[in-house]
């Protein structure tokens, strides 16, 4: 059994940076990030529901959403999966937070803070994506700031490959213990930041109460049953493009079979979600939700 929490969960991941006790964890990670460019002194959490609902992300996407001292939002995002239009909703979800900042009448000036979009993403977005790629607005032709209001920082996990012993920046250590925390024995970097000794203390699964170890289990096992769940239908969706690429008979029509396969699998899978989610709307009985779609029970029960 693995000594730390799996980060990558629901439950796992707000734990570390959800809650007031660890707002610490969260202001330490961010200013490590924007590191050179602000320090934030405090934050204040705010209401999830503020959010849209993104039905297709449930079991795999989760967001901790809080304004600093000085009043930007920041959006801190945990996504396990690509998802359809992902770039799309990020932009979607930062311009929620900047017309959320709207006010009526003649007295408001269109004064805006501005909105971070952290993309803290377990999977690779494109061929070409690098560990860290900050999006900003700025022209075209000079690469000049346009305005700081909207800023996003996608970051690929599984393009980090250091060592321990290689990681040379706070931001590098922090990526290091995120990715390999279930796996560790202990938490290092202890003596170079002192936030991640509280870190290893919060991110124990022993010294979680029992109430508090139930949670984290179903949110493991919810984790677990979905990428299951996605890994059966996107590779049911390869074979099914394998077997029309090889009827084509030529090297474009395999690669768009795949690509096309791959694409039903997905939708294939999200349509059996999107389904279980009505139902369970309409009050059917969670088990017969779950004969009928062929989800995990335990699934079925998270969705909301």
């Amino acid at each position: 059994m693995s000594k730390f929490i799996n980060p990558f969960t629901d439950y796992g991941f707000k734990l570390i940076f959800g809650r007031e006790v660890s707002k610490d964890l969260l202001i330490e990670f961010l200013n490590d990030l924007l590191e050179g460019e602000r320090v934030i002194t405090d934050l204040t959490f705010l209401n999830n529901e503020q959010l849209p609902d993104y039905p297709e992300g449930r079991g795999i996407i989760y967001d901790v959403y809080c304004t600093t001292d000085t009043g930007e939002k920041i959006i801190v995002e945990m996504q396990n999966r690509m998802q359809s239009n992902f770039k799309e909703r990020s932009i979607f979800y930062l311009s929620r937070a900047i017309v959320n900042q709207g006010r009526t009448g003649h007295d408001w000036k269109f004064e805006i803070k501005a909105v971070y979009g952290v993309f803290l993403m377990n999977f690779i977005m494109d061929k070409n994506i690098k560990l860290r790629t900050d999006v900003i607005l700025a022209d075209k032709e000079t690469g000049e700031l346009f305005s700081e209001k909207f800023r996003q920082i996608f970051i690929a996990l599984p393009l980090f490959k250091k060592s321990e012993e290689e990681c040379e920046t706070n931001f590098e250590r922090w990526i290091y213990i995120l990715n390999n925390m279930e796996t560790l024995k202990r938490l290092p970097f202890k003596a170079r930041k002192a936030v991640f000794e509280k870190l290893e203390e919060i991110a124990d699964v022993a010294s979680m109460s029992p109430k508090e170890r139930e949670l984290y289990d179903n949110s493991v096992k919810v984790y677990r049953d979905y990428l299951v769940t996605m890994d059966a239908a996107e590779k049911e969706g390869i074979k099914k493009g394998m077997k029309e690429g090889m009827k084509e008979g030529l090297k474009k029509g395999l690669e768009e079979g795949l690509e096309e396969g791959l694409k039903k699998g997905r939708e294939e899978a999200l349509n059996i979600f999107q389904t279980a989610i009505d139902m369970k709307k309409q009050g059917i009985d969670n088990q017969l939700i779950a004969e009928k779609t062929g989800l995990p029970l335990s699934l079925i029960e998270s969705l909301k």
